[in-house]
């Protein structure tokens, strides 16, 4: 992908070339001194870029640099996701492809992603690595066609995002060849995922449980993802009834 379709991908974001530019300067960096300042400072010099416009990119220093490499991350997986061939698999097994495809990349960057799994466990940064994380199962169920316009929207996010932690855990200890034990371990989560859908869907097919449930799905129904049209930073739509 060049420089330019990135920056599009990026909503035209003018900062997007130089955050890339920084982040790749720092990778060298972080097993060293981790996501931080120090590492920013780094980056910035051997990257070349100005320094007042490098606090305009990464205002909060080390911690939004681990956030551009997390999203630059996203878009390489989105744009993978968007070549693989995935109509032959099942649906789970699709699932378990993007989560091992995500992790494949950061291969490289083992230390450095081990060093942001730690800066985002602090207090002071947990919300910004659960919205990370929402974020890429957000990538992988768009890139999967996921058109869903109701409640359902943020438990397939909430439930993904829970796997794929569960499994970037899992990856950062494996040392079997070729992630075998790790592909092993996403198999086992999107199973057991599928097996509790398989359940869900048979109590809302009896007459019963349809009956006691219809008042809280009427609810659930009014609820809506996030729209152009939307306030970015709330959560999703409430629709009123009729």
């Amino acid at each position: 992908m060049t420089d330019a379709a990135q920056d599009r991908n990026a909503g035209g974001d003018p900062l997007a070339s130089i955050r890339r530019q920084v982040v790749e300067a720092a990778l060298p960096h972080v097993p060293f001194d981790g996501w931080s300042d120090r590492t920013l400072a780094y980056a910035v010099d051997d990257a070349g870029v100005d320094a007042s416009v490098a606090r305009i990119a990464f205002p909060r220093g080390g911690v939004d640099l681990a956030l551009a490499y997390h999203h630059a991350c996203d878009e390489r997986l989105a744009e993978r996701l968007e070549k693989d061939d995935l109509l032959g698999l099942r649906f789970r097994d699709r699932i378990a492809h993007a989560i091992a495809v995500r992790l494949e990349m950061l291969l490289p960057d083992r230390e450095a992603v081990r060093r942001a799994a730690a800066l985002f466990a602090l207090p002071p940064y947990a919300a910004d690595g659960t919205r990370a994380i929402w974020h890429t199962a957000d990538t992988i169920w768009r890139a999967l066609g996921d058109d869903s316009r109701d409640y359902n929207w943020y438990t397939k996010r909430a439930t993904l995002a829970g796997i794929y932690s569960a499994s970037l855990l899992y990856w950062l200890g494996d040392e079997s060849p070729d992630m075998e034990a790790t592909r092993a371990f996403i198999r086992r989560r999107v199973d057991d995922v599928m097996k509790f859908e398989e359940v869900k869907a048979k109590v809302r097919e009896n007459p019963l449980a349809a009956m006691v449930l219809k008042g809280p799905q009427r609810l659930l129904d009014r609820i809506r993802p996030p729209d152009d049209s939307a306030v970015r930073h709330l959560p999703g739509l409430w629709r009123r009834g009729n």
